[in-house]
């Protein structure tokens, strides 16, 4: 029992560690770039070149873990403001502001690994967003159901709506922001919930959603 002590104790220190080196890496990115080279990292974090290489092999795997960082911080934000939200268009507005909020919060690092050169960084930020949108996806099929509507739509629907509002957020950081946060989320709001509504609009027509499975010749 003891050791099992020592190894949780280790394991927990070894993580701790982890996670303020991930935060030098931000804050040395920060400082100097995209080009940040590991010494510059190890000297933010006060520690040896040796040290920092032996929680991370390589630049690539330090970019990495930076990517895991924020993409567990997109999905931190966004969830619980998906799950408790019990309006419709609330629910699409504050899906949208809480991943605008959460990329905001991130900017410079978002950019930066949006555009590096290191493999796995953009699956990371899809599965992010692949979870987003099955949370997503659940909320608007308990909202289907409860208006008496069929939720086969609550999929395609979530992974739309995230899909558009990340494409949208790239470009709204790549231009620096033209616009509040506020601004766009209402603009995206507005698109996306006529959308929503018509589903309703759909429902009340002969054949229901049926008519959509109808294959298109």
């Amino acid at each position: 029992m003891q050791v099992s002590g020592h190894k949780a104790r280790w394991a927990d220190h070894r993580e701790h560690r982890r996670a303020e080196l991930i935060g030098a890496a931000i804050e040395a990115a920060l400082r100097h770039g995209p080009e940040v080279g590991m010494e510059q990292v190890a000297k933010v974090a006060g520690v040896s070149k040796p040290v920092l290489y032996r929680y991370f092999a390589d630049k690539s795997q330090m970019w990495l873990a930076v990517g895991e960082h924020l993409a567990a911080q997109v999905v931190g934000t966004v969830t619980p403001v998906v799950a408790r939200v019990r309006e419709e268009r609330q629910l699409v507005a504050a899906t949208i502001d809480a991943y605008l909020s959460a990329i905001e919060a991130q900017a410079p690092i978002y950019r930066m690994l949006m555009r590096a050169d290191v493999p796995g960084v953009h699956h990371l930020i899809n599965s992010a967003s692949m979870t987003v949108s099955s949370g997503l996806a659940r909320v608007i099929g308990d909202r289907l159901r409860a208006l008496g509507l069929d939720s086969g739509p609550a999929t395609p629907w979530a992974v739309g709506i995230v899909g558009l509002v990340q494409a949208t957020g790239d470009w709204w950081l790549r231009q620096q922001r033209p616009m509040s946060r506020e601004a766009l989320t209402e603009y995206l709001t507005v698109l996306l919930w006529h959308g929503v509504e018509g589903v309703k609009a759909s429902a009340d027509l002969a054949g229901g959603w049926g008519v959509a499975r109808v294959p298109l010749k």
